[in-house]
């Protein structure tokens, strides 16, 4: 199993504007609308510096996604920010009608998703998001895994023309993607080669599968890691090729098992290459309110459960084999 450097602990939403900040100086048509959550969305720094070119429109998010859709119509790229709830559930309509099904050229930027917002409770952890979006046709939706992976990401959907989805978090996570490794979109990262079972993760539960590799490996098991950053358009030929190779998989995802990674992963086996695929998610629950790691413990978001995930669709893989 590859050792993993951890350089430093950030939280994600961090990343996001860091990147903004860059961008904002490469590109005078970035522009960015924030719905009153300015610092929780870590937007002042490109606030203070390009004043002119940020809009606070308040708790006003519909109005925010109309008002960055028109922008586009002037070659703006707007790029909106609040929390994931408020930039999906809260809006859908507006991004289905204005900007999706217009496909207008708008980053929606979206931080706070999924049980680690933590002590906010159910109704601001969304664990839906990834599925209503990656539904919408033509949008494009990213989950980055660290600090580094986040701004990198900021930066790359800049150059991408069409609507984008780009979630991050609050909580703070290990450092361990390389901060010149360049992102492409819908390119999935192999982060460990191996033979015996592939592990396919996204967002915060990219750490957890690589602490689960090193548990398999501890005993025996030679777990091939894949970081899926692009939930749509999803990497099949990275999936294929593994599976392929191991016979056997588990997906682990901060969001519902329902309409999210594992349901995608699934749709391309299925269609391809019928395999075990165990999920490690949130099984048809809504989330509640106390500490972020508790809640991952409780909801089995663990690298124990990817481990026991990953025992089991060997041991399903195995019985195939026995038939």
């Amino acid at each position: 199993m590859k050792k993993f450097v951890v350089t430093d602990k950030k939280d994600t939403r961090s990343g996001f504007g860091a990147g903004l900040l860059e961008l904002g100086r490469k590109n005078p048509n970035v522009v960015a609308l924030c719905a009153d959550l300015m610092g929780s969305l870590k937007m002042d720094a490109f606030a203070k510096e390009f004043p002119d070119r940020f809009f606070q429109v308040g708790i006003a998010e519909a109005n925010m996604m109309s008002i960055a859709a028109g922008m586009t119509i002037g070659g703006k790229i707007p790029f909106t920010g609040t929390f994931a709830n408020f930039s999906t559930g809260r809006v859908y309509d507006q991004i289905r009608q204005s900007i999706a099904y217009s496909d207008k050229n708008v980053k929606i930027c979206a931080s706070h998703a999924g049980l680690t917002l933590g002590e906010d409770g159910a109704t601001h952890q969304i664990l839906e998001d990834l599925g209503m979006m990656r539904m919408l046709p033509g949008m494009t939706v990213i989950n980055p895994c660290d600090y580094n992976q986040t701004k990198a990401a900021t930066i790359a959907i800049a150059d991408h023309h069409g609507p984008v989805y780009l979630r991050f978090g609050r909580p703070v996570v290990p450092i361990f993607m390389p901060a010149d490794e360049p992102f492409v979109i819908g390119k999935a990262i192999v982060l460990n080669p191996g033979a015996d079972v592939s592990i396919f993760a996204t967002g915060h539960l990219v750490w957890q599968a690589i602490l689960a590799g090193e548990t398999l490996a501890q005993r025996g098991i030679d777990a091939e890691i894949i970081n899926i950053h692009t939930i749509k358009p999803l990497d099949e030929a990275a999936i294929l090729q593994s599976v392929q190779k191991t016979g056997c998989a588990v997906s682990a995802e901060e969001h519902q098992l329902n309409g999210g990674l594992g349901d995608s992963i699934a749709q391309v086996l299925c269609r391809n290459y019928p395999s075990p695929l165990e999920m490690v998610g949130v099984h048809d629950s809504f989330g509640e309110s106390g500490v972020p790691e508790d809640l991952m413990v409780k909801y089995g978001l663990t690298a124990q459960a990817i481990v026991e995930a990953a025992e089991k669709a060997m041991s399903r893989k195995q019985a195939l084999v026995e038939k």
